[in-house]
């Protein structure tokens, strides 16, 4: 019997493949953090094509909120050998603020030769019309009395209130009451999430340390009620000069950190001097404005987040040291 010879296929003809059977595909080079994806990819989500930074956080910043950890944790299976396959389904963010699901399937092509990832090629296709009609399906299973029964209505609206009074729970427990930005415990929740997400993908972390100047100072002079005024106008600008992925907090006291993911240092130096100077010319009122001390560092490669966190704290100390109302960076 002859033996059947397959062609050979070129990059051009698999990826031709590849967007023939799927509504979009990607191409990721771990070790540059480049990713490539196709112009199927953004029609599928409404998106110009191209309108996006070719980096894995642009995938992250799609994902629902309520899928990203269970994806996150089959891909980190999935490329530290704990299984043999990545293919899950989950909700992606479209150009309208809606959401459609997904199914993402990927393989690893190529290795480092310390057993890492070098590079890893998938496919996303949209199942959200399949998803449609198997919530409509069971729907249509329900019977004319589970819909209209009063007993099941008014159990869905105790629900519905307990919903909100747990969200009401959640956003106090992880806000400061004064300042309404995030509070340290749940800064520091966010800081272990960001600090791995920025070793798993190498993707640049930066910390800022900010500390009042003289707030003792102002307390023992104007009074608490002028100290708590200060503090929220900080906050107000932080707020007011961040993106939606960074995230303030106060750390305690008259100190605040700034964490500002995919951000190199020399970006976040910039971001320093800019809230630096906004602080620095607000009038808190006739009599008091203030200044603030500044410390900026990027997250080493394997540093781990007490380390990372010291090291913001150091720069902080140092700008103070060389005469407060300064930025002070340490790589």
């Amino acid at each position: 019997m002859k033996q059947v010879i397959l062609p050979e296929i070129s990059e051009e003809s698999l990826a031709t493949t590849l967007e023939i059977i799927s509504d979009g595909i990607w191409d990721w080079n771990a070790n540059t953090g480049y990713v490539y994806r196709s112009p199927g990819w953004y029609t599928m989500l409404g998106y110009d094509v191209n309108a996006f930074e070719n980096t894995v956080f642009t995938w992250e910043s799609v994902i629902h909120e309520d899928d990203y950890a269970r994806v996150m944790e089959h891909f980190e299976h999935y490329v530290t050998h704990k299984s043999s396959n990545y293919n899950i389904e989950y909700r992606c963010r479209t150009k309208k603020d809606d959401y459609i699901w997904i199914e993402d399937r990927g393989r690893i092509i190529e290795w480092n030769d310390d057993g890492s990832v070098a590079r890893m090629i998938g496919a996303h296709r949209n199942i959200n019309a399949e998803k449609l009609l198997f919530e409509k399906s069971k729907q249509q299973n329900l019977t004319l009395q589970d819909i209209v029964d009063d007993q099941t209505r008014s159990l869905i609206d105790a629900n519905k209130k307990l919903e909100i009074q747990v969200r009401e729970a959640e956003l106090s427990a992880i806000t400061d009451p004064l300042t309404s930005i995030a509070n340290r415990r749940h800064f520091e929740v966010k800081l272990s999430t960001e600090c791995a997400r920025s070793t798993r993908f190498g993707e640049p972390l930066s910390l800022i340390a900010i500390d009042i100047d003289y707030f003792k100072d102002i307390n023992d002079q104007y009074g608490h009620a002028t100290g708590d005024l200060v503090l929220i106008n900080v906050a107000t600008i932080l707020r007011a000069n961040v993106r939606e992925i960074d995230i303030p907090t106060r750390w305690g006291g008259d100190e605040f950190m700034l964490l500002l993911p995919n951000t190199p240092i020399e970006e976040a130096q910039k971001l320093a001097q800019k809230i630096r100077v906004l602080i620095s010319d607000k009038k808190i009122n006739k009599y008091v404005s203030v200044t603030a001390s500044f410390g900026v560092v990027q997250k080493g490669l394997k540093e781990d987040t007490m380390r990372f966190t010291v090291r913001a704290d150091n720069a902080l100390y140092q700008a103070k040291d060389e005469g407060r109302n300064r930025v002070v960076f340490m790589k």
